[in-house]
């Protein structure tokens, strides 16, 4: 049965808030809509931002959609203040809502310290790192994760000096453990890379390091990781956890309001837990789901999660949740083009992570999705296709 809803407010103008009120017009809603952005700008990408945008290959990323042919009512540079059952205070007052939609995605972390930190989150953050990383530049990055790696490559390929300072022992340690990140070390070439390295502070004139030594930079990037954009939420009647905890169908403790995008902690039938995935796939696809919920249907969100990133020349491909593997297998020496497959309880694969090897990672999500078996045995020779290792 449709639910009555005759005012859908969307707090969050990112990629996951315009891709929910474009779900919403094509299922056939026809009431008020309320798209809240706290950024003055019209709804971007954010994957860009760290790639064509910092590299100056583009300015700009904004989301090819017409906001006034969808009768939309945009709020740019308005902000979210706090949530009741039914209303939404923002700095511009409050806006009641029949259906709310909460994908206020995520904010970067800070480090301590009095000294400038360039953070790549928004369109303007990007604009103003690419503009600082000039030939003879000394750029110190901290964290060796997807967005470290990349803002490295661009400070390099910009003609900086370049220090990376990262307090696991290995380059994606965190993202995809450090045996495979350990494979990805060669890669920093040129590059200081500091593992196993704590800081202090980012001070005036560079980043101190646990035990006193100074690192002097022109300019410090923090990249070590983002938090659900939750805070607003902090005296709602609604459950948060790691984000926005909500069921497979993306509804919330609260009624009539649904989560989507960074901010939301789904629980995934497939793999029975909950997930929060930080990429752009979800973004893309989860308002499907987000929509349908909010007006009433059935749908059940429970993706194969996907992502991607381009460092020191090289494209990366990951699908799957690597957590439910049991051991990894390689197809590839470390020199060349590779691919890392994670095998869960009977041989079933679990994740795939593709180095220069697409193949591998479109025929893997496939598998996952299907929840293929594998034979360890085919699967090492990276001359077999993935498909044809299917036991």
């Amino acid at each position: 049965m449709v639910v009555t809803v005759n005012h859908v407010v969307v707090v969050g103008a990112g990629l996951a808030g315009v891709r929910t009120v474009e779900v919403l017009r094509g299922r056939g809603f026809t009431g008020r809509i309320t798209l809240i952005g706290e950024e003055r700008h019209r709804p971007y990408d954010r994957p860009p931002l760290s790639k064509a945008v910092l590299k100056g290959e583009a300015d700009t990323s904004f989301v090819d959609t017409d906001l006034d042919a969808l009768e939309v009512g945009f709020w740019p540079g308005v902000a979210a203040k706090s949530l009741r059952a039914g209303v939404v205070e923002t700095t511009e007052g409050e806006v009641p809502y029949d259906g709310l939609v909460i994908a206020t995605g995520a904010e970067p972390i800070r480090l301590p310290g009095d000294g400038p930190q360039h953070l790549l989150r928004t369109l303007d953050d990007a604009h103003e790192l690419r503009a600082v990383l000039v030939p003879g530049a000394h750029v110190a990055v901290i964290g060796a994760g997807w967005i470290g790696a990349e803002v490295a490559t661009a400070a390099r390929r910009a003609g900086c000096s370049v220090t990376v300072i990262e307090s696991a022992a290995t380059p994606l340690a965190t993202a995809v453990g450090t045996e495979i990140g350990a494979r990805t070390e060669r890669w920093y070439d040129g590059i200081d890379l500091r593992l196993d390295t704590m800081v202090e502070s980012v001070d005036e004139g560079g980043v101190r390091l646990v035990g006193g030594e100074f690192v002097p930079a022109h300019v410090v990037v923090t990249g070590i990781g983002v938090r659900p954009a939750v805070e607003w939420l902090a005296d709602a009647d609604i459950d948060l956890h790691n984000g926005v905890v909500t069921d497979e169908h993306l509804r919330t403790s609260l009624p009539g309001v649904v989560a989507v995008g960074d901010c939301a902690a789904w629980w995934s039938r497939r793999w029975a837990t909950r997930l929060r995935v930080e990429h752009w796939d979800t973004a893309l696809n989860a308002p499907e789901v987000a929509a349908a919920t909010l007006l009433g249907e059935e749908a059940v969100y429970d993706p194969v999660p996907y992502f991607w990133s381009e460092q020191f020349g090289h494209m990366m491909q990951y699908t799957g949740h690597h957590p439910a593997g049991e051991r990894l297998v390689y197809r590839g020496e470390p020199d060349d083009k590779w691919s890392a497959v994670w095998l869960g309880p009977g041989d079933v694969v679990a994740a795939v992570l593709a180095v220069d090897r697409p193949r591998d990672y479109v025929q893997g999500r496939r598998l996952i999705a299907s929840g293929a078996r594998l034979d360890a045995e085919r699967l090492v020779d990276p001359q077999v296709p993935l498909r044809d290792c299917v036991v």
